[in-house]
């Protein structure tokens, strides 16, 4: 059941989201080799723990790219109908 207020072509983010945590991950990896080359263990472990998060995020990615359309839906999969808190969705029903 489609309320009109989502677009018709709206798709999941999930694909810009891989490709931006590909980007930050070689991002991160140069930077911590960078500053532990230069001496700076400081931002190396910082650059390190961003490593980590982006990895954790990038596997969350794949993870729900391989689970399929319920959490990547087409446009042949129709909305989810909407929780009404256990009543009917219209008066008098």
């Amino acid at each position: 059941m489609r309320t009109g207020s989502e677009p018709t072509t709206a798709r999941s983010p999930l694909r810009l989201r891989l490709w931006l945590s590909v980007w930050g991950l070689i991002w991160a990896g140069t930077g911590t080799a960078t500053f532990a080359l230069a001496g700076r263990p400081g931002w190396a472990v910082a650059c390190g723990v961003l490593m980590l998060i982006v990895t954790i995020d990038l596997f969350m990615v794949l993870r729900h790219i391989h689970q399929g359309p319920h959490y990547q839906p087409g446009r042949d999969i129709p909305p989810y109908e909407p929780d009404h808190g256990g009543r009917s969705p219209r008066p008098g029903r």
